[in-house]
């Protein structure tokens, strides 16, 4: 069992997210993280999706969101070099006189400071998800009040990506269809 990174271009509608985490819940399958948002194209969106299993279940995964209509592409970053950060805020239980030594912790792990209140420091760190990890259990002794990490965010290497990611023909059509819609719903309401 291993770590696998699957990207899923989705067409920006209500209802997908639930859609895709039903199909992983429905199958047991299991989301270590999960972080979507937009892409360059306002009628699409990027799901990073990060499980652990095997690869067989890694290719069921794959095979079952290939199926759903809403989906245009399905790429497994697993095999590939990649350029992977997560973001971490952390609230530290600190007291003045720990505060360079906590300070100096963070600008190894080129964090920074972003809020310090009388008896904490909160912190914004972002990397690979080792770093984080690291960095978390280095203020464990310190106390930690609270917690928020947005999950693993990946992208291909350009090396390995090209310059623009293709889209299969069949599925290109429906967002051009999409963008047209919208440029034609815009041209039709009445200026503002």
């Amino acid at each position: 069992m291993r770590k696998h990174i699957i990207t899923v271009l989705v067409q920006n509608q209500p209802g997908v997210l639930a859609h895709i985490a039903g199909m992983f819940a429905a199958r047991g399958f299991n989301i270590d993280s999960l972080v979507v948002g937009r892409t360059e194209d306002p009628a699409l969106s990027r799901m990073v999706i990060a499980s652990t299993g095997d690869d067989l279940t890694m290719e069921q995964i794959r095979k079952q969101l290939g199926k759903i209509v809403t989906i245009v592409k399905v790429r497994d970053l697993s095999e590939q070099v990649t350029v992977e950060r997560d973001l971490l805020l952390i609230q530290v239980h600190c007291p003045p006189e720990k505060r360079v030594e906590l300070r100096q912790v963070t600008e190894i792990f080129r964090g920074s400071v972003v809020d310090i209140a009388p008896r904490s420091v909160t912190i914004q760190l972002t990397g690979p998800e080792d770093k984080i990890e690291a960095f978390v259990e280095l203020c464990r002794p310190y106390g930690i009040k609270q917690l928020s990490r947005t999950g693993v965010i990946a992208v291909a290497r350009a090396s390995q990506a090209g310059d623009k990611e293709e889209l299969p023909a069949g599925r290109k059509a429906r967002t051009r269809t999409a963008k047209a819609e919208t440029s034609a719903l815009a041209a039709a309401l009445p200026p503002s």
